[in-house]
């Protein structure tokens, strides 16, 4: 069934080619930063933080070493939440610099302050290469919504879990349908959904036409 659904959105949205590249960062670098800044805010604004942190030529884990804490926070303001996570982006890259980082896991991430599941799980997939699959609200509501889960507010594990046991322990799959789901839940199954426009409606039919 995930395979299914992952299909439709294939053939509905193309191939996303997550994770967006600026060409500026080291690629892994990149994927760190971003799933920091992109914490609590949407993409638009990470790019804004990127581009600032372009503009101010901090392009690399030894730049934002050496770069003074509150500055780092100014530059990154776009982003949200920008003191936390300057601090948070410091404790990250100090942390990989003293460690080979092909040896983290998550079990490692999670241990840094500001790092939870879902930011070291992005890191781990897109930064990487680990199979891991990427549970977000979108996941979440996605799957409810398809009746997959019984809860929208199931345990990241638990879903996370389940959605790995039923999927081929493919890389490339697991980018692309996360990615996939994001598009699709920016685009039509919002909080309040567009279930007209929805070419897999079908599948969720009872909750599209009775909350309404």
């Amino acid at each position: 069934m995930l395979m299914d659904i992952y299909n439709e959105l294939l053939e509905k949205y193309g191939k996303q080619n997550w994770w967006p590249l600026t060409g500026y960062f080291d690629p892994f670098e990149e994927v760190c930063i971003g799933a920091v800044l992109t914490q609590n805010t949407n993409w638009n604004n990470v790019e804004k933080a990127l581009q600032n942190l372009i503009n101010e030529g901090i392009t690399s884990f030894e730049k934002i070493q050496k770069i003074p804490e509150d500055k780092l926070a100014v530059i990154i303001k776009p982003s949200g939440f920008y003191n936390q996570k300057a601090k948070t982006l410091k404790r990250l890259v100090n942390f990989v610099v003293n460690n080979v980082k092909e040896n983290l896991d998550r079990r490692k991430l999670i241990s840094i302050k500001g790092i939870g599941k879902e930011t070291a799980d992005t890191i781990l997939l897109y930064g990487l290469n680990k199979p891991v699959f990427i549970v977000d609200a979108y996941t979440k509501r996605f799957f409810y919504r398809l009746g997959i889960i019984r809860e929208e507010k199931i345990e990241y594990d638990q879903l996370k879990n389940f959605i790995e046991k039923n999927l081929p322990k493919n890389i490339g799959i697991y980018k692309e349908y996360h990615a996939l789901i994001v598009e699709h839940c920016k685009n039509l199954c919002k909080k309040k959904p567009e279930c007209d426009n929805c070419h897999i409606k079908y599948k969720c039919y009872n909750y599209c036409y009775e909350n309404k």
